[in-house]
């Protein structure tokens, strides 16, 4: 069949399926036959896709039907917000699986990160006055008096943690919208963000102040990077949608990302609420030993990443063995 035939033998259902998603845009709801047909079409125009992948992928008609169907997915699967058990199987279910699916982009934005920091903390604590290229003079100056701009009063430390929450989801929100720029802005905050750290603990270490320093990061530190990781790698996926879009249009591609992008970020506010709130209170106790820091820091590393790395995993076992049945 030609490419011709096949759109004029399909079309009406094709503008059929996109006459009933636009109703949306006037908030008109669609009937119980109008659903009915809905998902007719849509299971219909899925198998019109999967021909036109296989006998027409260089053609317009294949990129339209991804689009159609990219927007029918999105109408369909709309969520209800004060439907809690979607909040829990969140938790549960999306966010831990969605990390897995996407665990590259957030190695990429580790490394990104940590290579930049290791360099210059090599090249601070060999050099100093290099500090002063990265804007660390001040802390420089700190650091050769033998002290450390960390220590935060107690009765300051309810307003310190709340500035710290809030500056470090600012971040995040940034690290991530870097990705619309091609995914430059998100590298560029990466890397800055890994030669300050990286850095300003070479300073420490040079001055003989590495110890305090690595005592106030360390307990809070494991989740607040791993979060910047993430939203960095979130922000990586909206880049690389843009950089390589694939089958589908830009604007899709993005859609699509984003979708997968923001389940990660969403989870950034509470984790740097915690984050923060062990920075604030915790983290500036000079009377607590270097070991119990440690311990803090260790044991919210391991709780997060078996979490991200275990939670979900039953539903994926499921969904396989529904998918093999479904071939079988």
């Amino acid at each position: 069949m030609l490419v011709n035939d096949f759109i004029k033998f399909r079309e009406k259902d094709w503008q059929r399926l996109q006459l009933l998603i636009d109703k949306r845009r006037g908030r008109s709801p669609l009937t119980a036959d109008e659903v009915r047909e809905l998902g007719t079409l849509y299971r219909a125009v899925t198998s019109d896709l999967a021909l036109a992948r296989r006998d027409y992928p260089g053609q317009r008609v294949t990129q339209f039907l991804n689009q159609l169907l990219t927007r029918t997915h999105s109408y369909i699967y709309q969520q209800d917000v004060s439907d809690l058990r979607s909040v829990v199987r969140y938790f549960t279910q999306t966010l831990p699986r969605t990390f897995r699916k996407t665990w590259v982009f957030t190695l990429v934005a580790f490394l990104l990160f940590i290579i930049p920091g290791i360099v210059s903390c090599r090249l601070t604590y060999v050099t100093p006055e290099a500090g002063d290229l990265f804007g660390l003079a001040a802390q420089r100056e700190i650091l050769a008096e033998k002290k450390i701009w960390t220590d935060i009063p107690v009765n300051q430390r309810p307003y310190t943690s709340a500035f710290i929450m809030t500056n470090n989801i600012r971040i995040a929100i940034l690290v991530f919208g870097g990705g619309i720029s091609f995914g430059l802005f998100g590298v560029y905050l990466l890397v800055v963000n890994g030669l300050l750290i990286g850095g300003a603990f070479g300073l420490a270490a040079h001055y003989g102040m590495g110890e305090s320093l690595l005592q106030f990061v360390f307990g809070h530190g494991v989740i607040e990077l791993s979060v910047i990781f993430i939203a960095g790698g979130a922000g990586l996926q909206l880049g690389w949608a843009l950089l390589n879009p694939g089958p589908y249009s830009r604007i899709d591609a993005l859609g699509l990302a984003a979708r997968q992008a923001v389940v990660l970020v969403v989870a950034a506010v509470p984790l740097l609420i915690i984050a923060g709130t062990i920075e604030g209170f915790f983290s500036p106790s000079t009377e607590t030993p270097l070991v119990a820091h440690i311990a803090v820091g260790v044991l919210s590393g391991v709780l997060l990443y078996t979490y991200l790395i275990l939670a979900g995993r039953q539903a994926d076992s499921e969904n396989d063995l529904s998918a093999e049945s479904n071939q079988g």
